[in-house]
């Protein structure tokens, strides 16, 4: 049987018009959200009275995405975004002071129509998120979440929520419980999951061991003076975690939510003697103090903010990408890449429990690789070199297997084609880093038929089949607007519906497997390697399967 590979449509989602209020549709969808102090108010903000007969027409244009909902927008009155280019520069975003930020929260709950659950559960949601994205559970999955008694602390508490469903191990030192029904709810939602929670009194005194990452959601910008009992000390054996002698191995990350608990909300660290986050996720703008801010990972959440928002509080904001939830913002860290390594952990893959035919073993794997949702699966390495030896690799896609081969599709003009006419051999090496897996498979390449060329041109989308005619690939050309003119002018030519011509330097390979080997990541570099070659036994061919040292 053999397998053929068939590309997803996309979908577009278009947006829905709402009336006088603005409400997030989707959790999954975009947003992360507002900040550590929400404040109820019983009528429209009234430096927004003369803008609320045109809120029932801010909305963005569609979305070409299939999970995204976002807030709509008139054209032209877009939020203003900063360019990715630019985000390492601080002075090219917006900071806010504290008044700013309070007038917001206000309005968002006023006229905007947002409540203070929404804000928060959108707040702890991209707090876990910027968790998730730099710290791999594998090497941090002990979380301590130190919670005020303020909204600071609620998203603290929805945040390590959130961290549980992501894998994560919460633990929650809650010890100013705040007694209105919002924070009971989120009490008894991680007291259903088993997330324990601790008095300050049993913490330990060197959290380093017991905890690999620590969140700091004591107090944010509305807290004034300095903190009082228990949150003084706790404070302080945050602050120690960063004066230690130097014999511990390492120290817990410190996650800040929106504001370094003690910082003044816009002079920071007066003194310097506060808490040195490695974190801090600020939310939905910056603060003035996060200027001082000198760790690794400053993110941003608060994706929600809409146009008028923006526009009377002159608000430059990254851009999110996709369906993110939080964005990095800052000069990116300073990055060892000798210290780069990934302690992998799977199952075990054990000979007794493989498939005798390599072709069988593969497609087991690639299903669940296929299963687990990983992109595109069937994107392969492909090596080749000429009679020069020189040696030239490329991501291509796989668009069949069986056991005659594995088939991949390309321009025999390319300087992969010239070098499997003078060299017919190749490997192929397959990738699925959400497995912890590798195949890699060597073996002899030849053309496939002109007819099976054909299907497979013809099963394409048209814009693929034009773009295949007007690229000569790997040759030289003056710009990129001289393809374009090309297939706008083919797409002009065929727009009749008439049959495109495969073009007669286009076509497929197929290459022989005489060599596999199945790669798994395991503890302390122990890896899995096992490899097949063929034997002739009995006057017949069987695959002989071995184990290779990591």
């Amino acid at each position: 049987m053999m397998w053929r590979l068939v590309g997803k449509g996309s979908r577009t989602m278009t947006c829905f018009h709402l009336a006088q209020s603005l409400f997030l549709a989707s959790a999954s969808a975009s947003a992360s959200a507002s900040h550590s102090s929400y404040t109820f108010i019983s009528k429209p903000f009234h430096s927004f009275n003369n803008h609320l007969p045109q809120l029932s027409s801010v909305f963005l244009h569609p979305i070409a995405n299939s999970a995204s909902f976002a807030f709509c927008s008139k054209p032209g009155r877009e939020l203003r975004t900063v360019s990715p280019e630019s985000m390492s520069n601080p002075d090219s975003i917006s900071y806010l002071t504290q008044r700013q930020a309070a007038q917001i929260d206000e309005t968002l709950m006023g006229p905007l129509g947002f409540s203070v659950d929404q804000l928060m559960e959108l707040a702890g949601l991209s707090v876990a998120a910027a968790i998730a994205e730099v710290y791999k559970l594998s090497e941090h999955n002990r979380v301590l979440a130190i919670c005020g008694p303020g909204n600071n602390g609620g998203d603290g508490l929805v945040a390590a929520r959130h961290l549980h469903h992501f894998g994560y191990k919460p633990v929650i030192c809650y010890p100013k419980r705040t007694p209105k029904p919002l924070y009971d709810g989120l009490v008894t939602q991680l007291e259903s999951l088993s997330v324990p929670f601790i008095s300050v009194e049993d913490l330990p005194l060197d959290l380093s061991e017991d905890f690999d990452i620590i969140v700091d959601a004591m107090f944010g910008f509305s807290y004034h003076g300095s903190p009082r009992p228990p949150f003084d000390g706790l404070v302080q054996m945050l602050v120690s975690l960063r004066n230690y002698d130097g014999t511990r191995q390492k120290t817990p990350a410190i996650v800040s939510v929106d504001i370094p608990s003690g910082w003044h909300v816009e002079e920071g660290d007066i003194g310097g003697e506060g808490i040195k986050p490695d974190m801090l996720v600020s939310l939905t703008a910056p603060k003035l103090c996060a200027k001082q801010f000198s760790g690794p990972h400053h993110f941003l959440g608060g994706r929600f903010v809409p146009p008028l928002i923006a526009e009377k509080y002159k608000l430059h904001l990254p851009s999110y990408s996709g369906t993110s939830m939080c964005v990095l913002i800052g000069k990116p860290p300073k990055i060892d890449v000798s210290a780069l390594r990934e302690n992998y952990i799977s199952p075990e893959f054990l000979e007794e429990d493989v498939e005798s035919d390599p072709i069988n073993q593969f497609r087991k794997w690639f299903e669940e690789a296929v299963g687990a949702g990983l992109k595109e699966p069937n994107a392969m390495a492909l090596s080749t070199a000429g009679k020069n030896g020189k040696v030239s690799s490329r991501m291509v896609l796989l668009k069949g297997f069986d056991e005659n081969g594995f088939v991949w599709f390309t321009n025999y003009e390319s300087r992969k084609a010239h070098e499997l006419s003078e060299n017919p051999h190749a490997s192929l090496l397959f990738y699925w880093d959400g497995l912890n897996r590798q195949v890699r498979v060597e073996g002899s390449v030849q053309k496939v038929s002109e007819e099976e060329s054909e299907q497979y041109f013809h099963s394409r989308p048209r814009g693929s089949q034009i773009g295949a005619i007007v690229s000569k690939q790997s040759t030289v050309v003056p710009g990129r607007n001289v393809l374009y003119e090309l297939y706008k002018d083919l797409e002009e030519k065929y727009s009749d519906g008439s049959v495109i011509p495969k073009p007669k330097y286009w076509g497929g390979y197929r290459l022989k497997p005489e060599l596999f080997e199945f790669w798994q990541g395991q503890k302390s570099r122990l890896h899995d390697r096992l490899s097949y070659s063929p034997e002739e036994t009995n006057g017949g061919r069987v695959w002989k399967i071995e184990r290779l040292a990591p």
